[in-house]
């Protein structure tokens, strides 16, 4: 009988012995690895960082870093804490994902994940506007979109009542008065305009889409285009349409099918430039309307940096009234910049003075 108990115990004992090692090829008891920053890291764009690694398991087989799903650097049975480097100038502006991967043998995983974000390496430069000239503006438009194209102004109007009241209009710049116009139903909120190749291109705010229009009788070329999301401003390069989303991020899309070219994020030497709104193109540069403020940004169009920020304070306070906020921003054959707001009764030219 004793024979028997101390066979069992001996195959107990093997046994355990064989399960220690296959528990511990299986996966790691807390966290395998974890980036060794808090929260999420910051860097500028023509600056590197080195990222450091802590690897709290001895039986992680396999350790990768992507970027936005792009493995970036990886290491085979790490036995000790690593370390790589990180360029920002090879991702661009913006928000991106890290994830570190922590791979077994048994094929289970586990994953830390953290954001980082590169910034702009340039502080912008600081403008300030200035009244030129003064005009009449119909105080009952919603100023959504302004463009003069031709010599002629036009400009389109959102719909906050729900009334039926969004239009797109040709305007007499010295009266304020709509020369003729054309209006959508109330289902649908106008938002940005911009006009290339003789067509006018109007966005809806959450309606996900975009009307084309000839501009010589306001009939429509194409019913519609359509997109994700919500549409705020629009400008063009003479090549590309550009669209705000209300985010800090600008897409380029293809002005005959509408399809997305490329996408643009926003951002100065300390973060994001969120809530971007009316746009304008203006000597190689896009102007934007930062909503529920008074400032306008010139952005670079290839990298998203902000070039300079411009305090339209004063502006606000002389020509507001009784409106709302500074939105309407558009530029002459002749070099002119004019201003306006939603529902003012005055629409400015203006002048940039650095300061």
């Amino acid at each position: 009988m004793k024979k028997w108990v101390i066979l069992a115990l001996v195959i107990l004992v093997g046994g355990a012995l064989l399960i220690v090692p296959l528990m511990k090829d299986g996966g790691c008891e807390g966290d395998a690895a974890t980036f060794n920053f808090d929260g999420n890291l910051a860097l500028s764009i023509n600056t590197e960082v080195e990222v450091q690694v802590n690897v709290l398991c001895d039986n992680v087989e396999l350790l990768e870093v992507s970027c936005d799903d792009e493995v970036i650097q990886s290491w085979k049975n790490p036995l000790s804490n690593v370390s790589f480097k990180f360029d920002g100038t090879k991702y661009g502006l913006g928000a991106k994902t890290f994830n570190l991967k922590s791979t077994f043998a048994d094929g289970t995983t586990q994953t830390d994940r953290r954001m980082l974000r590169v910034v702009s390496d340039i502080k912008p430069e600081k403008f300030l506007a200035t009244i030129v000239e003064e005009y009449p503006h119909n105080p009952t438009s919603f100023t959504q979109g302004l463009e003069f194209y031709e010599g002629r102004l036009f400009e389109g109007t959102g719909d906050p009542g729900r009334q039926g009241k969004t239009v797109i209009a040709e305007v007499d710049l010295t009266t304020g008065k709509q020369i003729r116009n054309y209006g959508l139903d109330a289902t649908h909120f106008g938002e940005g305009i911009t006009i290339l190749n003789d067509e006018l291109y109007q966005l809806t705010w959450q309606n996900g889409k975009c009307f084309v229009y000839d501009l010589e009788d306001f009939s429509l070329i194409k019913k519609e285009f359509a997109y994700r999301g919500e549409g705020w401003g629009l400008c063009n390069d003479g090549r590309s349409l550009i669209m705000s989303d209300g985010s800090e991020r600008l897409t380029f899309r293809d002005p005959n099918t509408f399809e997305l070219q490329r996408t643009l994020e926003v951002y100065n030497n300390t973060g994001p430039m969120p809530r971007l709104n009316e746009l304008e193109y203006i000597d190689g540069k896009i102007y934007a309307n930062v909503w529920m403020t008074n400032l306008i940004v010139a952005i670079d169009p290839q990298t998203g940096k902000v070039l300079e920020e411009i305090d339209a304070t004063d502006i606000v306070n002389l020509g507001r009234g009784n409106g709302e906020v500074l939105n309407g921003i558009a530029q002459n054959e002749d070099g002119k910049i004019y201003l306006t707001g939603k529902y003012w009764p005055s629409l400015f030219e203006v002048s940039f003075k650095k300061y």
